[in-house]
Order: structure tokens, then C-alpha cells, then sequence
């Protein structure tokens, strides 16, 4: 039975049920194919989206691969993710790897010239720790973003962070050294001790004859670097003993471990401008160099010494009057035929304008007297006057010496000519060498004395003087000590002769006595004579009588009172 027969109707029976009608869909199978659609958009989308966020690939050139790994390893800019690492092989000379990193979309401009790339792991070091975090992350690479727009696949990556990102705040200066001394690429750059910048890197002079350093001066700080500032090596620790006693200067602990810069102004008027970006300056080795005065014009000059300069070595001071205006810069042996010794010849540079005020005043008079304000004519003048130059002693416990110009009292004249080149300074000899000159004279004198003779002389009044003691003791102390044997028995005679009941005391007394009824009778007739002169010529006068006064009257008597 077809269906269109099942679906028409029969003859109506009684009391029977209505059968339900159905009906045919026809698209009820067209919608199987609608998951697999709409799973194909989806992928669809996703591929479109994927291909929209796929930014530009890179391929970054590393020493090592230690901590990477293809497919998780990120790349991140500020903490914040932009690319991973697809890819790592080696190069084809196995001297380095090469990673690629497939970047997003959004971190496009960090395929530009200029883009820098590092691995961030962790870091210790004298400078400090950094990517401490990577010991639970794992480590990534860090960008910075360049300036530029020009596009660049290939980069070479960094091996340490770089001490200056692009867009800070601040400004570059140019710093130039002897040496490096314990600078390195992250130390701390001070201003009054507190830190405003660091060392961003530093190369090796084309003549290899210095170092020059890039720093990097954070803003707002930066307004602080003007055309005079001073910069110097704050690395290490700077004791000094003077007058004032022991002193001990550093900027901060971290400058004498790894090193460090420290710059200010000098004291007095300059030139307070800001300096501009990439401005040179000058390294000095320590603050007291960095503030003196300018050097100015260096000169050289030359000394030949007579004597041994033991103790003198290149480098050393040379000082005008207490002043350091130079150092030795070379010391070398010369012979002379004529006098069959070997002179010393020591060469130096000096910087006249350290004199300041002393120098421009000798330049004027040097113009004054019509000639040019050349340091030869100038130190002709001086040299007439008895300026020497001198090698002293600087330390008594090292035995290091110093050149000295000076003016020596009554100093031999000496034969100077100004055009004569290069300038030769007339030596003296030093304090030093005349004390050994003293010391020599006094050995040859006391080399002439007759040290055997008076020796002998002296042995033979020794032994006269033995002979003589002898004596004494055998002859003259015993005869001796019978005279002061005799002696007490005198005093002791005189003693007894002297006591209270002894004859000789009373006959005394009675002496003293007579001598003292004496002395009354020449005052009495000393009395007499002054008020009786001529009794020296007449004698004496009788005495007169004696006047008898005459006799009182009687007291009259008292009057009888009558009895009734």
C-alpha cells in the first residue's frame, strides 16, 4: 500500500478514532550541513582574525639561547607581552643562534632600524640585581623601541640591558679619560652625592691614546650640567692627611664598590649656562684636580742635577714656592766628558697660568721692558734674582723626592740664554745635599784629628793618675786621717776649756765685765767734753756745792671749834 492510498479516507466507522494527518518536510535534511558551516565561518574568522594580528617577524642574533624556548618564550616592552619566539637555530657558522620572533600586530614599530633586544635574566652584580622576577617566570627578551620608521628584519641582540632607554627624560654628555679606571656600564653618575644618571657605555679612543664615556643625566636634573661643570672619578676612597688632620671622603658605598661620577661646579663666577646635548667635558682623576684653576698653556722645561736624585720619579710635583705648577714627566742619565760625571737630566711640564694673579702681572712687565711674554724671557728675569730649581725630600718615610723652584740667598750667577731650546732651568743642590755635604766635611775633619796619639796620651795620664791614687791611698788618707784625729782632740780640749766652771770661762767674765765699767767712764767723759769743751785745755772745774733748798713753811694750824 502506497502512502497516497494510506492517506485517503475510508468509509466512516462508528465510534472509531481520528487518525493523525502527517505531513512531509522536504528540507529536513539540509540541516545537517549547518554545524559544518558554521564551524567552517568560525575557522574561517579565526583565520582572518589570526592573519590580522600576525604582525611583521624579526630575527634576532644572540651569543647563547640559555633560558629560551621555541613557542613560549615572549617578548615583552614595558611587562607587556608583544611577540614569542617561533623559532631557534643556529647560524651557519655555529658561532651564534638565531631566534626568530614573530611580533604582533599592534608591535610593528619594533621592526624599525634603531629597536634594541635583550635576553632579561636574573643579574648580579656591582651595580645592583636585576631581573630578579625571571627566577619564577622564566626568562624573555626585552625591547625598546627605536626612532626611526625605516623598516629592519635582522638585529643584533644585546648581551646586558642598556642603561638608557629611548623616550626618557635627560640628556648625554660626552665624558674623556686617561683609562677607564673601575668605571663600568651601569655605574652611578652623583650631584652633591645624590645620584642623577649613570654610564650608558663607553669606547676605546681611535689613537688608543684615551677612553671616551657616555652618561646619561636624568631629567629634571639635567638643567644642573652647565658649560663649566667639572666631572670626576668618584670611584674608590679619597683619605687625605693635611693640617686639619685625617680625612676620609666617598660618595656612597656602591661608588667604591663598582665604581662612579661625580661633577659640580667650580667655586667663584663661571659660566652657569646649561651645556647642551653631547657636550665634552674632561675626567678628572680626583675632586681636587677637577676644581683647581685652569691649567692653561702646558710648557716643558728642563733641570740637569749634579747629584743623585734617588727617590725622584716621573710624575712627581713640581712646585713654585709651595705652589704645584707641574710634574715630572721623564728622568734620564747623561754623561759629561768634560768632567767625566754623569749629570741627571729631568724633564717637566709645567702650567704657568696656575700662578694666577703672579703670572699676568710678569707678562705685563715682560711687555713693559719691550719683549715678547714668552716663559723664557720671563724666567731670565727671575733666574737673575736666584731661582733654582732644587730636588727636596716630599716624604721622610718613603724617601720620595719633589722639584723645587726656588730662590737661593746668595746663589752663584750662571750664564742664561732665553733662545736657547728647550728651557733649562740652573739647579742647587737641595737641603739634603747639603746636610750630606756638612756630614762629608765634618767626617774629613774628624779624620784629620790625631785620634791615636790623643789615645796614647790619654793611656799615659790614666796610668800617672793610677800612680798618684795609689799614693794617696798608701800615704796621704792614712796622714790624713791622724790630722783629723789630732783635730778632735783639739776641739774636744776647747770644749772642756770653755765650760761654765772652767778658769778660763770665769776669767772671761770678770774681762767682760771690766771691759763694760770701761765703756761707762768714756760715755760719762764723752758727756763731760761735749758740754764742757775746754776742760781739754783747763782741766776739769771743781764741782759747786750742792744748794740746799730752802725748808717749807710750817702748814698753819687748823682752828679750834668752841664746846658750849
Amino acid at each position: 500500500m502506497t502512502e497516497e492510498q494510506r492517506a485517503e479516507p475510508g468509509p466512516p466507522v462508528p465510534d472509531a478514532l481520528p487518525r493523525p494527518v502527517v505531513e512531509k518536510r522536504r528540507f529536513k535534511e539540509s540541516l545537517i550541513w549547518l554545524v559544518p558551516a558554521l564551524a567552517a565561518l568560525v575557522g574561517l574568522s579565526l583565520v582572518i582574525h589570526s592573519w590580522l594580528q600576525t604582525g611583521p617577524q624579526v630575527v634576532i642574533s644572540l651569543q647563547s639561547a640559555e633560558g629560551l624556548e621555541a613557542g613560549k618564550t615572549p617578548v615583552k616592552y614595558k611587562n607587556v607581552v608583544i611577540g614569542r619566539v617561533k623559532k631557534i637555530r643556529l647560524s651557519p657558522d655555529r658561532s651564534h643562534v638565531l631566534v626568530s620572533v614573530a611580533l604582533e600586530k599592534s608591535a610593528e614599530g619594533f621592526a624599525t632600524k634603531g629597536t634594541r633586544y635583550w635576553v632579561v635574566r636574573p643579574r648580579i652584580g656591582l651595580g645592583g640585581v636585576s631581573g630578579i622576577d625571571t627566577l619564577f617566570s622564566g626568562a624573555f627578551i626585552g625591547a625598546d623601541v627605536g626612532e626611526s620608521d625605516d623598516r629592519q628584519e635582522n638585529f643584533e641582540g644585546l648581551e646586558a640591558p642598556p642603561a638608557v632607554r629611548h623616550g626618557e627624560l635627560g640628556r648625554s654628555f660626552l665624558l674623556h679619560s686617561d683609562d677607564l679606571g673601575s668605571l663600568d656600564v651601569g655605574s652611578p653618575v652623583y650631584y652633591r652625592r645624590i645620584q642623577v644618571g649613570r654610564v650608558a657605555s663607553y669606547t676605546l679612543d681611535k689613537d688608543g691614546e684615551g677612553v671616551s664615556l657616555h652618561i646619561f643625566i636624568d631629567g629634571p636634573n639635567d638643567r644642573f650640567v652647565s658649560r663649566s661643570s667639572r666631572f670626576w672619578n668618584a670611584s674608590g676612597v679619597d683619605l687625605s692627611l693635611g693640617a686639619n688632620g685625617l680625612k676620609l671622603n666617598t660618595q656612597s658605598l656602591a661608588a667604591v664598590l663598582a665604581g662612579g661620577v661625580a661633577f659640580q661646579d667650580p667655586p667663584g663666577p663661571h659660566d652657569s649656562t646649561p651645556a647642551p646635548e653631547d657636550t665634552s667635558f674632561k675626567l678628572f682623576g680626583d675632586r681636587t684636580t677637577a676644581m683647581a684653576p685652569p691649567d692653561g698653556e702646558p710648557h716643558y722645561m728642563r733641570m740637569r742635577f749634579e747629584q743623585s736624585v734617588r727617590g725622584l720619579a716621573v710624575d712627581a710635583p713640581v712646585e713654585f714656592l709651595g705652589i704645584n705648577i707641574g710634574k715630572v714627566v721623564s728622568v734620564r742619565l747623561d754623561y759629561d766628558e768634560k768632567t767625566q760625571k754623569f749629570p741627571v737630566l729631568v724633564g717637566a711640564v709645567v702650567y704657568p697660568e696656575r700662578l694666577g694673579a703672579a703670572y699676568d702681572k710678569l707678562e705685563a712687565i715682560t711687555r713693559a721692558n719691550g719683549h715678547s711674554p714668552d716663559l723664557a724671557r720671563m724666567m731670565g728675569g727671575l733666574i737673575a734674582h736666584g731661582l733654582r730649581a732644587q730636588a727636596r725630600t716630599g716624604n721622610l718615610l718613603t724617601g720620595q723626592l719633589y722639584v723645587a723652584l726656588d730662590f737661593v740667598p746668595h746663589a752663584a750667577k750662571v750664564d742664561f740664554d732665553p733662545t736657547v731650546k728647550p728651557l733649562t732651568i740652573p739647579t742647587a743642590p737641595g737641603s739634603f745635599d747639603k746636610l750630606q755635604e756638612q756630614l762629608a766635611e765634618i767626617v774629613d775633619k774628624l779624620d784629620k784629628v790625631p785620634f791615636d796619639s790623643i789615645g796614647k796620651h790619654v793611656d799615659q795620664v790614666l796610668a800617672g793618675l793610677d800612680t798618684t791614687l795609689k799614693q794617696v791611698n798608701g800615704k796621704t788618707l792614712p796622714a790624713f786621717t791622724e790630722t783629723l784625729q789630732g783635730v778632735q782632740k783639739t776641739m774636744g780640749t776647747a770644749d772642756a776649756a770653755l765650760s761654765d766652771d772652767s778658769p778660763l770661762q770665769r776669767n772671761l767674765g770678770a774681762t767682760l765685765e771690766q771691759v763694760q765699767r770701761m765703756s761707762r767712764s768714756l760715755r760719762v767723759l764723752s758727756d763731760y767734753l761735749s758740754g764742757h769743751p775746754e776742760a781739754l785745755l783747763r782741766g776739769r772745774r771743781p764741782d759747786s756745792r750742792p744748794v740746799t733748798p730752802p725748808a717749807p713753811e710750817p702748814a698753819p694750824a687748823p682752828a679750834q671749834e668752841h664746846k658750849p
